[in-house]
């Protein structure tokens, strides 16, 4: 089963300390168990018990630091990460969210060349220390263009750091905190590590309401040598970039995990309870929820597991992953609000219940399209890469599963973050013609005319500047990719025939719906609207193929996983 299921969690590992760390946090949960951890969630209380877990088994330590810095089992490597913040969401977002920041806050660390701060951060990670990433601020959020911390130069050759971050997980007892500023005199991009022990160091509140700290903190003459600089100029500004690339990665799969967590929960309440003389899911209405839901998530675990392909398999010649990634954030955490969506409204009232898990989902969902950049922000990056998509592919060798036991050395070495426009991409065209259902013809024929649309009634120079447009076409080229690698991944997971034309069924729909959106926009022409009209499609209706996922499928997971109360 593709879906995560803690009690019987029997995946393949390439290495006994994989599997061991996994089954260790699960036990950790497990132990800790439903009741305690809805306690302390709606106490806030501080996660101090998983961290000392992380510590004792040395979690983070063999799953965030480079070989050459760690121990026999450490490496940076996509595909256990995968699993580990599947798994850490499935339990609640802020455990995974502590982990998250500490992935953020050293990637500044593992691209620099300052060999000392990577001896010490490897030392801090033997000792169960976590990480911060000092980059948002409260005026500016991520727009680092506009960033207010500053390095001025003292006559002795130090700094003196000054300003105000915001928004920064872990804040507040980050021993190394990964800080983006400018050198005040030269306006050069810098990052530099701060220490939260420091009395230069004023953390000033947490402004969330929720076990996490997500601090806002300022530095008050704060003083910073050479030997605490991690990067300068056009490297700082990679550094900035390319470690969004590594972390925005990972809010997809904390979707992936509190949609899990949270479909075993309503399928187990709904299936068991009684209204009218019938049971809930024998409502058709109720059926075609949870077949959404569950085809909908699988989907997202489809796409996000091929994304960790491309991105293990990114070289200088291969950059693909630059759009499959901000996929990830922006098409997987969206529909990660669909599939909570669609749950709530079969099990209604129950899902404010304070003893649900799924309280917490319904939350804690919303977040994560809005983190590491909107969706908007995420959009507008993968219009870059439209025109090379639909109309000048390129070669490249078959990318495999990549479940490998192997450290994924280029996420430190991505080199400048600019040259998007001049990305290739393999011909999406092979990928959808390897396939003959009937829904998947049908979101073929749409995609066709999607890039007539493009070619034929091309938007003009205001509507590619008009973000409100851009957000409409940028939906639909979206939905092509995300449909392709769902394909790529169907083949590599053996998916059944039924599951994948399902996927297609609401992959149709959706397709028909954005483009409804596209041609209701104010600045869609009279030629852009016809091209629209073509492309609301309904899917293909098979009621047996429908009744088998349904049943086979969907109705099968009614009682396979409760967590420990």
């Amino acid at each position: 089963m593709i879906l995560l299921n803690p009690k019987q969690h029997q995946r393949h590992y390439p290495d006994a300390r994989s599997r061991e760390m996994m089954l260790q946090t699960i036990q950790f949960f497990e132990g800790k168990g439903k009741q305690k951890l809805k306690a302390d969630d709606r106490e806030r209380t501080w996660y101090a018990d998983f961290l000392e877990f992380q510590k004792r088994e040395k979690i983070f330590a063999d799953l965030l630091t480079p070989p050459a810095y760690g121990d026999a089992d450490a490496r940076w490597d996509t595909w256990r990460n995968c699993e580990f913040n599947e798994i850490l969401a499935f339990y609640g977002l802020a455990y995974w969210y502590t982990w998250q920041v500490s992935i953020l806050g050293l990637g500044p660390i593992w691209q620099s060349p300052n060999e000392e701060l990577k001896q010490r951060a490897a030392q801090l990670l033997r000792e169960g220390q976590v990480f911060a990433f000092g980059l948002s601020e409260r005026a500016h959020g991520a727009d680092i263009y506009s960033t207010e911390m500053s390095l001025a130069r003292q006559s002795d050759g130090t700094y003196r750091a000054n300003g105000e971050k915001y928004y920064i997980g872990n804040g507040n007892l980050a021993p190394m905190v990964s800080t983006f500023g400018k050198i005040a005199d030269t306006g050069e991009y810098v990052f530099f590590v701060a220490d939260y022990r420091h009395r230069n160091y004023d953390l000033i509140k947490n402004v969330c309401l929720t076990q996490s700290y997500v601090a806002n903190f300022a530095l008050r003459d704060y003083p910073i040598t050479e030997a605490d600089i991690l990067s300068r100029g056009s490297a700082a500004w990679d550094a900035a970039l390319n470690t969004v690339n590594i972390g925005k990665y990972n809010l997809g799969w904390a979707s992936i995990g509190i949609c899990e967590h949270a479909f075993y929960e309503a399928l187990n309440h709904a299936a068991n309870r009684r209204l009218y003389g019938m049971r809930v899911t024998d409502f058709p209405h109720v059926q075609q929820m949870f077949t959404d839901a569950y085809t909908r998530l699988v989907a997202m675990k489809l796409f996000a597991l091929r994304a960790a392909d491309y991105l293990r398999a990114a070289s200088p010649e291969d950059r693909r992953y630059l759009l499959y990634n901000p996929m990830v954030k922006m098409k997987v955490t969206l529909q990660g609000e669909q599939v909570i969506n669609l749950l709530w409204d079969v099990i209604a009232a129950r899902g404010f219940e304070k003893d649900l898990y799924f309280e917490m989902a319904a939350r804690d969902i919303r977040a994560l399209p809005k983190l590491e950049g909107t969706v908007h922000v995420n959009i507008a990056l993968i219009l870059k890469f439209m025109a090379n998509y639909f109309f000048f592919p390129g070669e490249y060798a078959p990318v495999p599963m990549r479940d490998d036991a192997a450290h994924d050395a280029f996420l430190f070495n991505q080199g400048p973050a600019k040259g998007l426009g001049k990305i290739q991409f393999h011909d999406y065209n092979l990928v959808f013609d390897a396939w003959n259902l009937p829904n998947v013809n049908v979101f073929k024929d749409q995609v066709a005319v999607f890039k007539d649309l493009l070619a034929f009634a091309t938007p003009d120079a205001a509507q590619q500047t008009d973000t409100d447009f851009l957000m409409a076409l940028g939906e639909l080229f979206a939905l092509v990719v995300y449909g392709q690698l769902i394909l790529e991944n169907a083949k590599i997971y053996a998916v059944d025939d039924a599951t994948v034309d399902q996927i297609f069924d609401f992959m149709v729909r959706d397709f028909s719906a954005y483009a409804l959106q596209l041609y209701g926009k104010p600045s869609s022409t009279t030629e852009q609207m016809e091209f629209c009209t073509k492309m609301i499609r309904k899917p293909n209706v098979d009621a047996a193929r429908y009744q088998h996922v349904w049943r086979d499928h969907v109705l099968a997971v009614n009682g396979a996983y409760e967590m420990n109360p």
